[in-house]
């Protein structure tokens, strides 16, 4: 009896307050050093935890409102759709899982837009689109955006985030590594720059093609990059594997990633690097 009645105390609370109930703030548990936070705290620092700078991962869209001015993103090629063209058991529904939990059509979004108002053409791969793995959508959407910046004389910004290759496309999935490398030479041959932003994960097929061909290759810390598993290759090799392999750090120490750089702080160093290509150009 007294529950209902508590029940029917809190409902007139509601109504005398407007319908406005105060709400508790969601909260969220770092991975890595337990620290518990408010989600919009964590979301202020880019989706990075303030107490030990774990980067967790982010979609698409999220990443694009955190890099790049407002407004300023303008969407190309967006009605590009996935098929099955190997006629793959069950990959249309896996196609539409992905859909409804990304909110994406496919694994890769681009565009152009300005960042702190430099111009560039930028691509941004999304973890939650069948852990971005590129089938010949996402390879053809890469290509035209390089196609793009080559045409408008544009650099180029991608952020890479895969599982590798899709193995539900089979060989023409395995295609697109020969089709965006030749892209990106084809960029790169017309004087134009590209900076690519290693997430977590970068692996497979993408890391054996343009994941690795920018002129400047940042990453994000501890981000796992590389091209076969960890356990293939310590059976393949019979070695034990030093407990960072495969880490940004430890690619670094190896000359594979130029820098790494922060979530909070990549705004700021793309400006940097972009003002210092146009200025060069400018001069040449």
């Amino acid at each position: 009896m007294n529950n209902i009645v508590g029940m029917f105390r809190k409902s007139r609370n509601v109504l005398e307050s407007g319908g406005i109930t105060p709400t508790v703030e969601e909260k969220i548990r770092c991975p890595i050093c337990k620290a518990i936070d408010t989600k919009r705290s964590v979301a202020k620092n880019k989706m990075v935890c303030p107490s030990c700078g774990y980067h967790y991962r982010i979609n698409a869209r999220t990443r694009i409102k955190a890099i790049c001015d407002k407004g300023s993103f303008q969407e190309l090629e967006m009605n590009i759709q996935t098929e099955n063209p190997l006629n793959f058991p069950g990959y249309a529904n896996k196609i539409e899982s992905a859909r409804a939990a990304s909110g994406q059509m496919e694994g890769v979004v681009c565009g152009t837009a300005t960042i702190r108002r430099q111009p560039c053409a930028v691509f941004v791969m999304d973890p939650q689109f069948m852990m971005g793995s590129m089938g010949s959508v996402v390879g053809e959407k890469i290509t035209r955006l390089f196609e793009y910046a080559t045409e408008h004389d544009l650099p180029v910004v991608g952020f890479t985030a895969s599982g590798g290759a899709r193995m539900q496309e089979g060989i023409l999935s395995l295609m697109q590594m020969a089709k965006t490398s030749g892209a990106v030479h084809f960029h790169s041959d017309k004087g134009g720059l590209y900076i690519t932003v290693l997430t977590d994960p970068t692996t497979g097929g993408v890391t054996a093609s343009f994941a690795m061909l920018g002129d400047i290759i940042l990453s994000e810390p501890n981000a796992l990059i590389g091209f076969a598993g960890r356990r293939v290759i310590e059976q393949t090799t019979k070695k034990k594997l030093p407990e960072d392999f495969q880490r940004a750090e430890f690619l670094q120490d190896c000359g594979f990633v130029d820098a790494i750089v922060p979530r909070t702080e990549l705004r700021a160093t793309l400006e940097r690097l972009l003002k210092q290509h146009s200025r060069r150009r400018d001069e040449a």
